[in-house]
């Protein structure tokens, strides 16, 4: 498998992997954008040659968008492989080239958020824990704060206070997200109008800024979706997941 960088200089025309390749597509346009302004932050963007779904996504913890004290370390924000190309050892070939990266970089290691149990657009824990990462941190959520440290003396990090009991004040459901998900550009607009047709309290939170993610009551800022105040998924929501959501 070969593997090619995404730049500021070829961005324009290259497929990111996790979304439809047409770029007049919202979804892939908001994620392009979200990419091409994270770049000068150090962030890569590592995606096989091949069309599908297999790349890793990482940045220097310092301008990471979740609230975490890591600093020196590398964060990968996602690492993803799926469909035909699983089960041939990709996943590996993109973790150590971060690793490798990173290292020459000067860090101190690796920071990924996962769970106990594999949840849906989170690393697979057995995985992790295979290549040598151990958790570090909890929140009362079960996210979990995994690290794979270069140097065994070296400090852990940890999740920040306001995301170590995701728990916000506000009556109904209330959704944290960034436009790191290219979904989010399609389908927030629609969950946000079937709760206006059924008289539903609902309100989006577009974390637009790092300072804002650094500072959100959950580790995961991608999607965080709330109610009544309680944590109840990272879960991405099409139209028919949140309708099952509501009867359920």
């Amino acid at each position: 498998m070969e593997y090619l960088r995404v730049t500021s200089e070829n961005i324009k025309n290259e497929h990111i992997c996790c979304a439809i390749s047409n770029n007049k597509d919202i979804q892939v346009a908001s994620k392009k954008a979200w990419l091409s302004e994270r770049f000068e932050d150090g962030l890569v963007f590592l995606k096989s040659t091949e069309r599908g779904k297999c790349f890793i996504e990482y940045i220097p913890a310092e301008h990471a968008w979740n609230p975490i004290s890591a600093d020196g370390y590398m964060y990968i924000d996602c690492l993803w492989v799926a469909g035909s190309l699983k089960g041939h050892g990709y996943s590996t070939d993109l973790l150590n080239a971060c690793m490798e990266d990173s290292k020459s970089k000067e860090k101190k290691g690796l920071c990924i958020l996962a769970a106990a149990k594999k949840r849906p657009f989170l690393a697979d824990p057995k995985f992790l824990k295979y290549k040598g990462f151990r958790v570090c941190d909890e929140a009362d959520n079960g996210i979990q704060l995994w690290y794979l440290p270069f140097e065994e003396n070296a400090e852990p990090p940890k999740l920040k206070a306001c995301a170590k009991h995701p728990h916000i004040e506000e009556k109904g459901y209330v959704l944290y997200y960034t436009s790191q998900c290219p979904f989010n550009a399609k389908y927030v607009p629609v969950i946000e109008e079937i709760a206006k047709e059924k008289s539903i309290q609902f309100k989006a939170i577009h974390l637009q800024s790092r300072e804002a993610a650094q500072n959100a009551p959950t580790p995961i800022t991608t999607y965080a979706l709330f109610l009544d105040g309680g944590y109840v998924t990272n879960e991405q929501m099409n139209d028919k997941r949140f309708l099952k959501l509501l009867q359920e």
